[in-house]
């Protein structure tokens, strides 16, 4: 295994097992990162068989998360594995989640996207919330890569992207709210549009929880519930 922060072993196969589950993360991942693409897309274009294709995605996205999990236990049981290792399969199992829950919030916007299919094409806070969506599949896709390469700096770029999602997401639901207060006849399409935003705030929280697991694996702190200057301090050391 030639992947930065992973170490070589004496045993082969272990080797063998440990990068086989690095890989089904990142094809998890590509699965994941997609639904939110098809997902956003149906929404900004009303596409009710685009919605239908996220919701399809959904069981090769949970059957990959009881693959993985069950390959984690599996070498829990059998290796027994210590320090960076045990790491590396702990975060394995808490990325997991977060993929797969990501993966729920795709399946919401595009349940949104269904039900707005049948309904006149609504414009009001489509710019912002395309411009949010944007951010979030490449946050996403950061986290990702910061897994790939088991970078921290990486993965601390993305913790920061999460600060601007979420201003991002609160200007855009002011917004929204204003926009029900002057046109009350959208109030229920406006209330479904929040929804899906809701879910790409979400989206970048679990993308924030993916790269805080880089940062645990490589550097060997839990830096969850800390604040990003004490994360900087432990991703660079200082």
């Amino acid at each position: 295994m030639t992947t930065p922060g992973y170490k070589s072993h004496i045993s082969s196969q272990f080797n063998a097992e440990l990068e086989d589950v690095r890989q089904r993360v990142l094809a998890m991942g590509g699965l994941v990162e997609q639904q939110i693409i098809d997902a956003t897309r149906a929404l900004f274009d009303l596409d009710a068989e685009l919605a239908e294709s996220v919701f399809r995605a959904d069981d090769k996205v949970d059957q990959l998360e009881v693959y993985i999990d069950d390959e984690c236990s599996r070498i829990l049981a059998r290796r027994q594995p210590t320090a960076s290792d045990l790491r590396l399969v702990h975060a394995v199992i808490k990325t997991i989640t977060d993929l797969e829950r990501i993966g729920d919030e795709s399946h919401k916007i595009a349940k949104m996207a269904h039900e707005l299919s049948t309904q006149e094409r609504m414009y009001e806070n489509m710019v912002e919330t395309q411009h949010l969506a944007r951010q979030v599949s490449s946050m996403v896709r950061n986290a990702l890569d910061a897994f790939a390469r088991m970078d921290a700096d990486a993965a601390l770029s993305v913790v920061r992207e999460d600060a601007v999602i979420d201003r991002e997401y609160e200007a855009l639901l002011r917004q929204c709210i204003t926009y029900m207060m002057e046109e009350p006849r959208t109030i229920g399409r406006v209330i479904d549009l929040i929804w899906a935003v809701r879910a790409l705030e979400r989206i970048g929280d679990h993308a924030k929880n993916i790269a805080e697991y880089v940062i645990y694996f490589v550097k060997g702190k839990d830096v969850r519930h800390v604040s990003i200057e004490q994360m900087e301090k432990e991703v660079r050391g200082n």
